[in-house]
């Protein structure tokens, strides 16, 4: 079972986006995920995987984005149905969803990755990486540490699904990342382009 799940000091479904509210109230913003994503997609098709209430995910409809949204946690997903009813949610472990197409763009934000049940990451990045596009971008934020999903592995799974690290940044808003110090990975890994 997800460790997601298995959590009960977590806020969810309304509880937890009217943290996001309160935080957009008081100025902060809350769309670095959307902004990288925007960035990065120019205006493509995004699967949002763990998508949660959507915030991510509505942000980057209202871009202009088609986006899908998959979440594991019903009541999370309730609340994105909710907000926004018009597109599309899957309730559905990351680990053997198959929406039978593909994306320009799947994004892991929210620190999707060190929530999955454990050992199965490498499961979900290559289950992921399936839903990619040619030339397709894989980019997945999340915090690194003692006991948290290793960059190394995660790298090596990429590698190993014919993914080429593009870039690196400590933040969604870009700032260089030093392995060193960091706390915090936002990577982007890209499918090679089909020879024509």
């Amino acid at each position: 079972m997800s460790r997601w799940l298995l959590r009960d000091d977590v806020l969810r479904g309304d509880d937890y986006d009217q943290l996001w509210r309160d935080l957009a109230d008081s100025g902060e913003g809350i769309h670095g995920e959307a902004d990288l994503i925007s960035a990065l997609s120019a205006g493509g098709s995004v699967l949002d995987a763990g998508c949660g209430t959507g915030r991510v995910a509505i942000e980057l409809a209202r871009r202009g984005h088609e986006v899908v949204g998959v979440d594991l946690d019903s009541g999370m997903l309730d609340t994105a149905r909710a907000k926004a009813p018009e597109l599309e949610w899957h309730l559905a472990d990351l680990l053997d969803v198959d929406l039978d197409r593909t994306f320009d763009l799947v994004a892991l934000p929210g620190n999707v990755m060190i929530f999955l049940s454990p050992e199965t990451e490498a499961d979900v990045v290559a289950n992921m990486a399936r839903h990619l596009a040619a030339g397709g971008r894989l980019v997945a934020g999340f915090q690194l540490g003692e006991g948290r999903y290793r960059l190394a592995d995660f790298d090596d799974t990429a590698a190993a699904l014919g993914l080429e690290l593009e870039h690196r940044w400590s933040t969604w808003s870009r700032a260089p990342f030093v392995a060193d110090s960091a706390d915090y990975a936002v990577s982007v890994h890209r499918r090679a382009m089909v020879a024509r």
